[in-house]
């Protein structure tokens, strides 16, 4: 086999994981993960279980997938501002540089899934150990806090984060891509404030 009918291959296997993994992912905004077959899968995609067979065993190894390309994305989403870069400051950042809720958008129609599925409990905690790994691995502190425990405070970030994209999806996508960013922006920045509120509540 020639290199040019090895790509060829190749698209076409890429191709039709995608179509499976769309159709898969329409099913699941119809109907449990439980109750969907493969039958029903290949019927939706058009092609036939043969082809099913020859790249997964089950439904579970294709939703499998889909995750872990998911969180693969969600990864690189994250690391984009410091891409390419010796040193990094959150002072730096803009908004622009944010990508997480384009990564968000993009595959809107799995995360509206994740937040109503039975199937997908571990999501959100697969979610936010990955963001919570990446600044402790990724970053080394020029000018440490030792006050500060690192790992609860990378905790705290992923939670944020996780935390601000269910509240995105909960409520419809309603705040442009570019405003949640913006937002994230203004809530890594809010230690630049004199942290004195005023009680607006009576709490007696």
């Amino acid at each position: 086999m020639s290199i040019n009918d090895s790509n060829s291959l190749d698209r076409r296997v890429l191709r039709t994981k995608k179509v499976l993994k769309g159709s898969l992912i329409a099913l699941m905004h119809k109907k449990d993960f439980m109750d969907i077959t493969i039958c029903e899968v290949v019927k939706v995609s058009d092609l036939n279980r043969g082809t099913f067979y020859k790249h997964y065993h089950y439904k579970e190894d294709l939703l499998d997938e889909i995750k872990d390309e998911v969180i693969f994305d969600l990864i690189k989403s994250f690391r984009e501002p410091y891409h390419n870069v010796d040193t990094f400051s959150v002072g730096d950042l803009t908004s622009s540089a944010i990508k997480i809720f384009e990564h968000v958008s993009q595959h809107a129609d799995f995360y509206e899934i994740f937040l109503k599925s039975t199937v997908l409990p571990d999501f959100q905690y697969r979610m936010t150990n990955v963001l919570k790994k990446l600044p402790l691995e990724d970053f080394e502190d020029k000018n440490p806090n030792s006050k500060v425990n690192k790992e609860l405070q990378a905790s705290f970030l992923a939670s944020a984060i996780v935390g601000m994209i269910i509240e995105w999806v909960n409520d419809g996508f309603k705040y442009s891509e570019r405003y949640m960013s913006e937002q994230l922006l203004e809530i890594l920045n809010i230690n630049s404030t004199d942290g004195n509120y005023k009680i607006t509540k009576n709490l007696n």
